[in-house]
């Protein structure tokens, strides 16, 4: 088969905001045929609250690592002033104002696992992350990745990891990545798996450290390692907090190997590869609050809320970074961003002239917000954050606008949800 158009490949998300955007907008037009509040709807379909370590098994193969679904919709609506909106909605379509309020939940899954499910199911790679912990002797560390950084923030989650971890500052922790002269062999950056895959590597190599600077510690101190505490980056007596080694010390001594165990290598670092038992399963509320001009079909995006669960959270300003981002991502996907066809297959919106992104000025500041529910199933507790903005944005704003031209008898409109589309909808409504 030959084709002049481009075929549909992976983008942020990946098939989850098509997917998302299919079970919310058929949510809302079933509250509309039941007569039910969006929002009630949602809730008497929540799967109960399941926080203990056990998984909840879905029909369909997956099992979900964790979840407490509801306080993130109730926070939403909260910041959002859902009630307040409501009654703010009514009286402003009694002025001819026409404003709509989305809702969108959704949950998604992130850093695939395990490497033997995917070897089963034919692909040709494996799932795990590899890392690799380097001690120097002044007690510096440098942390090598398989797990590149392209605006994720690696260098500064993975070396915060290793800072809070060895109670050292964080500005004697240096993070490689993205150079296979240097690196162990990694499988990359993709599926929102940085954190729990390449994170949990990192792990796995501290843990291996500080067992060896245990035992170092010990031996200098005359103690055995279970009366030993580590805080603060130091090895001290339980009972006799004034006989201690700093980290600095018990790393000289790993390389000056004048006194360390018997039988003991000298050094101290480590390399772990981490294989995940499971997916990740992030989740979370989001609400649009749009205004419609059904004279030109002209959208205006009023007031935005999103309120996510990415289990832990290691770094709250990289994580709301991220958010903003795919919000803007999904609210592009949802109102201007289309790749347009002439019949005869050539492509005619090619150019940025052409092309209609999301720009600073047709956007609103983003209210954020955070649940936790920790991931049983990594060392740190997280789940992926990077993709979930764009995977909650798009159907909340399609629901908002859908919601605004209700007056109109319309139901659905395809996306993107154009100037031209809306007030052809409301211009054959009105006739």
């Amino acid at each position: 088969m030959l084709t002049n158009t481009a075929p549909v490949d992976a983008y942020r998300g990946a098939g989850r905001p098509e997917a998302t955007y299919l079970l919310e907008r058929t949510m809302d037009r079933a509250a509309r045929q039941l007569k039910m509040d969006p929002v009630d709807l949602r809730r008497k379909n929540f799967i109960p609250a399941f926080t203990d370590g056990t998984p909840y098994q879905t029909p369909v193969a997956f099992a979900y690592d964790s979840g407490n679904y509801e306080p993130a919709l109730r926070r939403a609506l909260e910041l959002a002033g859902y009630e307040q909106a409501r009654r703010d909605q009514a009286a402003d379509r009694q002025k001819g104002k026409y404003v709509g309020i989305g809702i969108s939940t959704y949950i998604e899954a992130c850093g695939p696992a395990p490497s033997a499910v995917a070897g089963a199911l034919g692909a040709g790679a494996g799932l795990w992350e590899s890392g690799q912990v380097r001690v120097h002797p002044a007690g510096s560390v440098t942390v090598y990745t398989g797990s590149h950084s392209h605006g994720q923030g690696h260098e500064t989650t993975f070396a915060q990891v290793v800072a809070d971890q060895l109670g050292i500052p964080i500005e004697q922790v240096e993070v490689v990545h993205g150079d296979t002269a240097q690196i162990p062999f990694g499988m990359g950056t993709y599926g929102s798996r940085s954190a729990c895959v390449g994170g949990s590597a990192i792990v796995k190599c501290l843990d291996k450290i500080k067992d060896k600077g245990r035992k170092i510690a010990a031996h200098l101190l005359e103690a055995s390692e279970q009366d030993l505490d580590f805080k603060g980056g130091a090895w001290s007596v339980k009972g006799a907090p004034d006989r201690k080694k700093a980290w600095g010390e018990v790393a000289l001594m790993a390389y000056l190997a004048h006194n360390i165990p018997q039988g003991m290598e000298p050094g101290l670092e480590a390399t772990s590869f981490y294989d995940p038992v499971n997916f990740t399963f992030p989740f979370g509320a989001h609400v649009a609050i749009v205004e419609v001009d059904v004279e030109t079909g002209a959208v205006k995006l009023k007031k935005y809320v999103a309120v996510d669960d990415v289990g832990l959270v290691i770094n709250p300003m990289i994580v709301d970074g991220m958010v903003h981002g795919g919000i803007a991502q999904g609210v592009g996907q949802a109102l201007w961003e289309h790749g347009v066809y002439a019949d005869d297959g050539q492509l005619l919106s090619a150019t940025m002239m052409d092309y209609a992104m999301p720009k600073a000025d047709g956007l609103p500041s983003y209210t954020t917000d955070r649940t936790v529910t920790p991931s049983p199933i990594n060392p740190l507790g997280v789940k992926g954050a990077g993709e979930t903005g764009t995977i909650a944005s798009t159907p909340a704003v399609a629901n908002a606008v859908i919601d605004a031209l209700s007056p109109f008898g319309v139901t659905h409109l395809d996306l993107p949800l154009t100037p031209q589309k809306i007030w052809k909808a409301t211009a054959a409504a009105k006739r």
